[in-house]
């Protein structure tokens, strides 16, 4: 009788194992250079004012969040591409993927923005739409440099 309950348990205690086991991010090349395209698309939009080239590498949907004396601020798209003018590109400036960790179709970019005065660093949550990638939220923090 203990044996069949031992049996029972240990049947019970893989099954467990296996339902929780975590799923394991894999970075396919292929999808990675697709989203390091659409996250320098957003550098380039960003380094220069071009909302078109910004708004083209975020989703619709996306929402942009920073934190400022202790309160989160939201923006939503539109709020946020209003902020740009387009400029000439700015000198000494550039951009960086840190990291990208991707499941299936869905992304997280950690990416820093440089200035010769300020560094900003950008942690992207993307989705693969349609065979594209967007940036559906981003939070940001920033620091003098």
């Amino acid at each position: 009788m203990q044996t069949k309950y031992l049996l029972i348990f240990f049947a019970l205690f893989i099954c467990a194992c296996s339902i929780n086991k975590p799923t394991q991010a894999s970075n396919d090349p292929k999808e990675e250079a697709l989203i390091r395209q659409t996250i320098d698309t957003y550098f380039e939009g960003w380094m220069t004012g071009d909302t078109t080239k910004l708004g083209k590498a975020m989703h619709a949907t996306c929402q942009l969040k920073n934190v400022k004396d202790n309160e989160v601020l939201l923006f939503d798209r539109a709020t946020y591409l209003g902020f740009f003018k387009l400029r000439p590109r700015r000198e000494n400036s550039g951009g960086r993927v840190i990291s990208i960790n991707i499941t299936n179709d869905i992304a997280a970019a950690k990416c820093e923005i440089f200035t010769p005065k300020r560094l900003y660093t950008d942690y992207f949550n993307m989705m693969k739409i349609d065979e594209e990638w967007y940036i559906v939220d981003k939070i940001a923090t920033n620091q003098a440099r």
